[in-house]
């Protein structure tokens, strides 16, 4: 295949070129000579160069697209910079930035990636799947574009999310570029702007109706499982309404998860670990209050109510430690407006009887009449963390736990600034967007971002490593345990909560190991001992190196 390729086709086969580093001997073998200037590069000096081009961008946007357009002529150079700078670009290439690029889709668009599978192809989509780039994938990541972060319908801008968490589950996981696929489904937006957008790239429609896109879901999932029954599908920014019943629909049939349920609720429990212990009062014996009633939120719940059973508590009691605030106030059992999944955190009305409210209980409310510890937020209610909230919690405990985790930074429920300043740096923090360090007694603390990227590439590794079927919610507990075993603040208390992004690619190949081990014990891929399984787990895992070409 790519080893064929000679002149121009190799020389701008992204995957596979090695650009001015190729050498006199490839360069005459392959057909280069005179293609290229006369110097040969090694791969650390055009990194190097790269990232001296790089750093002269001042815009955050502007270096999306220059990094963005790197990746699009040179796969391996691209994750050799970001593998040597993974602070400085994972900001870039996620989470905010990628928001913007998201929202932008259209005016910065240069040249395609991955598929884009419309409704308007729906009598064809095994001809859309077998038009994918490449024969054999791990990895998909798809998204309908509906809910974009905290930014709402993005209708085909959506298509940012999959290819910049493709780039992640290769930078941190290892997953071969090669073999990952990002896929928007165009089913239409509703939102108006994007419609009267002339800029607009898809399909000017509103949304289908649930019947007809629950129908192109299941073909889409055939048509998908027909050709590559063994990939791994990651569904990514699916609305509420859509996202728990698509993940119930197809969790037992395939190899497939829900990254915002699943995989926020492991890195959040990963953290919780960590905050739990360096507060000496294990989750437990917390009373937890969740603001934000979506997806996201009440798959973080179900998986700290899970760990408070494993704790030792009964299912009732875990229930009545769980307080969930939506738009309309705290999910009680008396409201006709919840979903089955909202139901199951829903309190007792009889508990808030007694609290002298004329209507439903704020986040104020709970807090004040609830002996609080830990606060979370996924509402993108951006600022809904007020300071006397916040102090009337930290009057009740001395180490609060405030994790602010809505995305982009700009949908923050707090700053941890102003949790630092209101909580007399008590508080043990985690947000979901990037933050600026805090500035404690003159020293700089990192403060720990609860980013999927500590988990989602370290699960795609193991279940291609271990050739699971299924990802299991063990699975998933043994991800988060292994990442909360790996948190700094466990040695000492003022530390991040979550590791530094620089060891995040050793954390996803011990997490990996747990996780592949667990799929061979839930009896979801073949048998192998751990040496086979750390065997298999240095075969699969891709690094960002030159390969010799073939004599």
């Amino acid at each position: 295949m790519s080893d064929e390729l000679r002149g121009q086709a190799r020389l701008f086969d992204a995957l596979t070129t090695k650009g001015t580093a190729f050498t006199i001997e490839e360069r005459r073998k392959l057909g280069l000579l005179g293609l290229l200037p006369t110097v040969v590069k090694t791969l650390g000096e055009q990194a190097e160069h790269i990232w001296h081009e790089f750093s002269s961008r001042h815009d955050d946007l502007d270096k999306h697209i220059y990094l963005r357009a790197l990746q699009d002529r040179n796969e391996t150079l691209f994750y050799r910079v970001l593998r040597e700078h993974i602070p400085e670009t994972l900001p870039i290439i996620y989470t905010p930035t990628v928001g913007e690029a998201c929202q932008r889709f259209g005016e910065i668009y240069r040249r395609p990636r991955g598929l884009f599978v419309s409704y308007a192809d729906r009598d064809c989509l095994g001809e859309v799947i077998g038009n994918r780039p490449q024969r054999d994938v791990d990895v998909i990541v798809v998204t309908d574009g509906q809910r974009i972060l905290g930014l709402g319908d993005q209708g085909i801008g959506g298509m940012g999310i999959p290819i910049g968490k493709l780039s992640l589950y290769s930078l941190i996981g290892g997953i071969d570029p090669a073999r990952t696929l990002p896929i928007v489904l165009d089913v239409g937006t509703d939102n108006v702007e994007l419609l009267d957008d002339p800029h607009y790239l898809g399909w000017r429609h509103r949304r289908i109706d649930d019947e007809d896109y629950y129908a192109f879901i299941d073909k889409f999932v055939a048509a998908v499982h027909e050709q590559l029954p063994n990939v791994l599908l990651q569904w990514e920014d699916f609305a509420t309404a859509h996202a728990l019943p698509i993940l119930a629909r197809y969790r037992d049939k395939l190899l497939t998860f829900n990254d915002d349920i699943q995989g926020t609720a492991a890195v959040a429990l990963g953290a919780l670990h960590g905050a739990a212990t360096a507060a000496g009062r294990p989750l437990s014996q917390q009373q937890v209050v969740m603001l934000g009633a979506g997806s996201a939120g009440i798959g973080v719940l179900d998986m700290i109510r899970q760990q408070m059973v494993t704790e030792g508590l009964s299912e009732k009691a875990a229930l009545e430690r769980i307080w969930v605030v939506d738009v309309v106030g705290l999910l009680t059992d008396d409201r006709t407006d919840l979903s089955a999944a909202q139901r199951a955190f829903a309190q007792p009305a009889g508990r808030v009887a007694g609290w002298g409210l004329s209507g439903a209980a704020q986040l104020a409310d709970v807090v004040h009449q609830v002996d609080v510890g830990v606060l979370l937020g996924l509402s993108t209610a951006a600022g809904a963390f007020t300071e006397d909230i916040v102090r009337e919690m930290a009057g009740k405990t001395a180490r609060p736990i405030i994790f602010p985790l809505s995305n982009p930074t700009s949908r923050a429920e707090a700053r941890p600034a102003e949790l630092d300043q209101w909580t007399q740096g008590r508080a043990l923090i985690a947000t979901g967007s990037p933050f600026g360090p805090l500035l404690r007694k003159g020293v700089e603390q990192p403060v720990a971002q609860c980013n999927n990227v500590y988990i989602f590439p370290a699960m795609g590794l193991a279940v291609t490593a271990a050739q699971a079927t299924r990802v299991t919610d063990e699975m998933m507990r043994v991800a988060a345990a292994t990442l909360g075993d790996a948190s700094p603040a466990l040695a000492d208390p003022d530390q991040p909560l979550l590791p530094a992004w620089t060891d995040v690619p050793d954390v996803a190949v011990r997490i990996a190991h747990a996780v592949a081990a667990q799929a061979v014990a839930d009896g979801v891929a073949p048998k192998r001992t751990n040496d086979e399984l750390a065997q298999r787990i240095t075969q699969v895992r891709w690094i960002p190196e030159y390969p010799a070409t073939p004599a």
